[in-house]
């Protein structure tokens, strides 16, 4: 179903460089909408990742947050490590056991951080810990909608302030919409931290 949310017109103009009335077929050509976080990206030819679930267009704009935090934004951390967690967690793919682990320890260092107040550091040891679970982790269905922030939101910063506010916020937005895993998330993390 295409919605004429004010939001979604003002995306889709600032994709395509003109003004859009989503109603009208034609002014979404070239255009679709992620299967993962659910924005209006490119259309483009090709396979981005093997497991990640995402379109090209998508995978495109993620590039570029990428390529701002390793140059202009100096690598920020521990931003940078939020990007790529809700990046993968809200691209979830298919069920594949690589795809299962993605989401997974994804998902646990986001609890790590965002619930238990550990620093990145502390939670990137313990995430390679619970990592050497891996073939216990189940495939975990991904919530509907899958966050409200995308990556579309995160690209507009104008720098690394307005970068690192936009991050946490989007971290904690597909956090939240994991909420129906929030408790096997939390017993990972005590069957195999003790925590």
């Amino acid at each position: 179903m295409i919605t004429t949310k004010k939001s979604d017109r003002n995306e889709l103009s600032r994709l395509t460089g003109r003004e859009v009335d989503i109603r009208t077929p034609r002014d979404l050509q070239g255009l679709i909408r992620c299967y993962g976080c659910g924005a209006w990206v490119k259309d483009m030819k090709g396979v981005p990742h093997k497991y990640i679930g995402a379109p090209m267009g998508c995978w495109e704009i993620y590039g570029e947050i990428l390529a701002k935090e390793y140059g202009e934004y100096g690598y920020p951390q521990p931003t940078h490590r939020l990007t790529v967690d809700t990046y993968a967690v809200q691209h979830p793919g298919k069920p594949s056991r690589q795809a299962i682990q993605s989401v997974n320890v994804h998902l646990v260092r986001l609890y790590l951080v965002l619930k238990k107040g550990l620093s990145m550091k502390q939670a990137t040891t313990a995430m390679g810990r619970v990592l050497r679970h891996s073939d216990k982790f189940a495939w975990l269905e991904p919530p509907l909608p899958n966050g409200h922030i995308t990556v579309v939101d995160v690209i507009k910063a104008q720098n690394i302030e307005e970068h690192t506010k936009q991050v946490e916020a989007w971290a904690k937005d597909v956090w939240k919409a994991w909420a129906i895993h929030h408790e096997k998330i939390s017993k990972l993390v005590k069957q195999y931290l003790g925590e």
